[in-house]
């Protein structure tokens, strides 16, 4: 585990991360509510197309460094290794064959994450901060990049309105790192905002070197 403190920033900084808390615990159960029936769909999309269970968990690294368990939808097929890009970061392709045709369409409409909803209710995340990574990867971090650890992971953050996977993962770990800079309710609430069209759009899916990469 890795000692970080939270951003500085005295009573101002603490209320803003009490009202993040007390918003994500609202609008978390909120879109949860409204989301349930094509939750339902999703679930059993997954369950009759593929063998295997219907929800993917994995450890990420939440807060601190602290390992958490990940929820999504099961996209791929049971027992798919892990493929990693050169630079460590997680492979995605159009053309992966780990992925099942259901889970192909969960991830490009974004749906294989409403999961991680729960994740937010429960408090291993927050609905606007860095994505987790893969507990193995903090050991391609370097100092600067370790700042991202010293706020909760969100299920959607600067990187992702930045270019997401479509952008090499150094430059999603310079967002994250910039995201605790600058976090404020304005920019948590621009976020959430941009985060919307980026998803009908399907944009930024896939990471570039999988243009190049064989399957």
């Amino acid at each position: 585990m890795i000692a970080l403190s939270e951003a500085a920033g005295g009573e101002g900084r603490r209320f803003y991360y009490l009202m993040k808390r007390v918003l994500d615990v609202i609008l978390s159960s909120l879109t949860m509510l409204a989301v349930f029936p094509l939750g339902c769909a999703c679930a059993l999309a997954v369950l009759l197309t593929s063998r295997g269970p219907v929800f993917f968990k994995a450890q990420r690294l939440g807060k601190g460094g602290r390992p958490f368990w990940l929820y999504k939808f099961r996209s791929m097929v049971v027992g798919a290794p892990d493929w990693r890009n050169s630079d460590g970061s997680a492979f995605t392709s159009d053309r992966d064959p780990r992925v099942t045709p259901v889970g192909r369409f969960l991830r490009h409409t974004s749906l294989d994450e409403l999961p991680q909803l729960w994740n937010v209710l429960r408090g291993d995340m927050s609905l606007v901060g860095p994505r987790p990574d893969q507990v193995d990867q903090i050991r391609y971090y370097t100092e600067a990049e370790k700042v991202k650890l010293a706020v909760k992971p969100g299920i959607t953050g600067l990187a992702q309105i930045s270019g997401r996977n479509a952008i090499a993962w150094e430059a999603r770990k310079v967002w994250d790192a910039e995201y605790v800079k600058r976090q404020s309710f304005l920019l948590d609430l621009v976020i959430l905002c941009k985060t919307i069209p980026y998803i009908l759009k399907r944009e930024g899916v896939n990471s570039p070197a999988a243009t190049n990469q064989e399957v």
